[in-house]
């Protein structure tokens, strides 16, 4: 990690953390109503996720783009990073923007183990004023002990101000606003029910998919927004005083190596500091293992998760591609796969309807969408023979494995709360897999734990 540059200095800034009591009481959808607004208004708006979501930065940073520059949303996770690196990133990001907008995870206080790892562990580290999203559907003056018992709850947290949502008209909204005045938090104005503005949802979180229109939705939610939210209140309350900037990290010496990193509609689901970290070992460079003929020259494949249940017909038609990645895994080509590049890498990928579709056979197992139960949660990862180096990550899917042939695994992976659970990190010749979405944002060395990466 870096060490602190005490001779930087900390400045003002403005910023503020969107929470709610639970999650479906419309986080994202103030939350991606208020970036696009802000955003029009002229602001650099800098966008970021409490927690390990990667689909929710997606839909984020595209809220948050303008035409002249953009944005990725970025995330802050206490679990998966030090409390020192999500300062340090927190403040090297918002000190180019003119507001971040932080959009918590849950409820306020849901983390890994109790409040650990919470929105309101990391609105207490980053200083930031809470503002409460307060589902008004069923209540009224019943709101005061809700907030009251959230704004007491933690001293160290300063919930500042509420949004009401689904709220039935102005006559309810003005008992919900007594209801917040009356225990000290400022209400910001209400949004009245508008199924117009409601996001999809698939089976892993909000639909990302390109035929749906998302910037339509996102628009309307900023006008939505505009009308009974008080924009200017919510910007004095912003006021915020950025955590100290560290120093960077010491570059990697240029090597001349080419990382070949997929993205494309399947593949996306990615933290962008992973991306950070791996720029500095060799040149990043984006294919699409569902439009491109071959893989392109590189060093080092990297299969990030995504949607291979949504484009497999897609994917398996594309031979020559499945055949490039096959020889190049088979001949010792350092890859690493998680999640959807995990089952991409398989022999088939059998979707809902029974369907198996021929995939990479790379990796000697087979996975399917069929009785889909979910696997989620935070994991740790401690990799054979690396004298005691732990990873963290997540893990988050439908699909499950089938058939696994006699491929080697070279860790141990428990959860959040030290128990070990079935996941697997698989090796083959140089070829590395696992269902878990590592991040390695904060990473001084991945040689250290990455063996494949001792080839760059």
């Amino acid at each position: 990690m870096s060490s602190r540059n005490t001779g930087a200095q900390s400045r003002p800034g403005r910023g503020f953390l969107i929470a709610a009591p639970s999650s479906g009481s419309g986080k994202t959808t103030i939350t991606l109503g208020l970036l696009r607004l802000l955003a029009r208004r002229g602001l650099t708006v800098q966008p970021f996720k409490c927690g390990p979501d990667y689909l929710d930065t997606m839909l984020h940073s595209m809220a948050a783009a303008t035409e002249s520059a953009s944005r990725p949303g970025l995330n802050l996770d206490t679990f998966m990073a030090s409390k020192a690196h999500v300062r340090s990133l927190f403040a090297r990001h918002a000190a180019k923007a003119d507001i971040s907008v932080v959009e918590g995870v849950m409820g306020l206080f849901d983390g890994a183990e109790r409040s650990d790892g919470s929105s309101a562990e990391i609105a207490a580290l980053l200083k930031l004023p809470v503002i409460m999203v307060i589902d008004g559907s069923k209540m009224a003056y019943s709101a005061a002990p809700i907030l009251y018992g959230f704004k007491n709850f933690d001293p160290s947290v300063n919930v500042a101000g509420v949004i009401f949502n689904r709220v039935g008209s102005a006559s309810h909204y003005s008992y919900l606003e007594a209801a917040a005045k009356d225990v000290g938090v400022e209400p910001l104005g209400y949004l009245p029910r508008n199924s117009a503005i409601t996001i999809d949802e698939r089976h892993l979180g909000l639909n990302i998919s390109a035929e749906y229109d998302r910037q339509g939705i996102i628009d309307r939610m900023a006008v939505h927004i505009e009308k009974t939210v008080d924009i200017a209140r919510l910007l004095e309350l912003a006021t915020i005083t950025l955590p100290e900037p560290e120093t960077t990290r010491a570059p990697v010496s240029p090597s001349g190596k080419v990382i070949a990193v997929a993205h494309d509609e399947t593949f996306n689901f990615i933290y962008h500091d992973n991306i950070e970290t791996l720029s500095r070992y060799g040149e990043v460079r984006y294919f699409s293992p569902l439009h491109d003929p071959e893989l392109p020259e590189s060093d080092l494949v990297y299969l990030a998760g995504g949607y291979p249940e949504l484009h497999a017909a897609g994917l398996s038609a594309n031979e020559s591609m499945r055949k490039s990645i096959t020889t190049w895994c088979r001949n010792g080509g350092a890859t690493y796969a998680e999640c959807g590049g995990l089952m991409y890498l398989g022999h088939t990928l059998t979707i809902a309807d029974g369907t198996a579709f021929p995939m990479c056979s790379a990796l000697d197992l087979d996975t399917t969408m069929q009785e889909a139960r979910l696997t989620l949660g935070y994991r740790k990862v401690c990799p054979t023979g690396t004298d005691g180096v732990e990873l963290r990550g997540h893990e988050f899917h439908y699909s499950r494995i089938t058939r696994q042939g006699d491929i080697q695994t070279i860790a141990e992976i428990r959860n959040a709360r030290d128990k070990q659970v079935e996941t697997k990190l698989f090796r083959t010749a140089n070829t590395i897999a696992s269902y878990l979405h590592l991040y390695w944002g904060e990473q001084d060395n991945l040689t250290n734990w990455f063996p494949i990466l001792n080839t760059l």
